[in-house]
């Protein structure tokens, strides 16, 4: 992964975009860990010329809204030593440059498009040194009764995928009693979470806080869920019926703040 086509100049863009909202974000990594999370983000740029992985190929942009959103999370949660799957990981994001950030972080990546899933397994991976388990399917059946993978991680994070009371079904199920759910949404989070109260709630959850970083001039939320109980065993349903008739809240209240 060393040239990947986008040129010295680019790269040293995104290193220098990198560096700053780092140092913003009072975050302090080695330099092999900086370096490694641009060639990340250069080959996600390189492989989006013959595979649709992202709408963000200027470096600055990958630096700041994809490499520094998905590290926001290593400031709202201790991630050393953690178990973390990535529900509709995507082309690496967050979980990538998490594994990059903490190498002791025990990472699995999750989504449903076998190419994505396959480039990173065959090509990023390996390339980047990083050791992680990848699966390609969708995740109301890795989370199903029975399944290794139910109530098996510390930290189920997820970006970008559905709205958060869909969202909580897919994930709260993989997390553990204790651990945490991070979901990663934008300038209306506070009305998602007001929407998926019911869903928190019924598959075993409890909204912890919010915490709210700014990148590229817009806000970035992480919800922190807490998995407070085990989720009943009919949950997730099949996606079809997730969509058909998704947990809402029943009844007007005060939204979360």
């Amino acid at each position: 992964m060393a040239d990947v086509g986008i040129g010295h100049y680019r790269i040293s863009a995104m290193k220098q975009t990198l560096q700053a909202g780092l140092d913003r974000l009072g975050l302090a990594l080695a330099p092999d860990r900086i370096d490694a999370l641009c060639r990340f983000g250069a080959a996600v740029i390189e492989k989006n010329k013959v595979m649709n992985l992202t709408a963000i190929t200027e470096p600055q942009a990958v630096a700041e809204l994809h490499l520094l959103d998905s590290l926001t999370l290593c400031k709202v949660l201790d991630l050393s030593g953690k178990s973390l799957l990535d529900v509709g990981t995507g082309a690496g994001f967050p979980g990538v440059p998490l594994k990059i950030a903490v190498p002791s972080l025990e990472l699995t990546l999750l989504d449903s498009l076998q190419k994505r899933m396959r480039w990173l397994q065959d090509e990023a991976l390996p390339a980047l040194g990083i050791t992680a388990a990848v699966l390609a399917g969708r995740a109301e059946d890795y989370a199903r009764p029975g399944e290794p993978g139910r109530e098996g991680f510390d930290v189920v994070s997820s970006r970008a995928v559905a709205r958060l009371n869909v969202l909580c079904e897919l994930c709260l199920p993989f997390v553990r009693p204790g651990g945490c759910f991070l979901a990663m949404k934008g300038q209306d989070a506070a009305e998602e979470l007001q929407q998926a109260r019911r869903a928190i709630e019924t598959l075993g959850g409890r909204w912890e806080r919010t915490e709210t970083f700014e990148l590229g001039g817009q806000q970035h939320r992480v919800l922190v869920i807490r998995k407070v109980r085990q989720t009943p065993p009919q949950y997730p349903r099949a996606y079809a019926k997730i969509k058909q008739k998704p947990l809402f809240a029943t009844e007007k209240s005060v939204l979360f703040t």
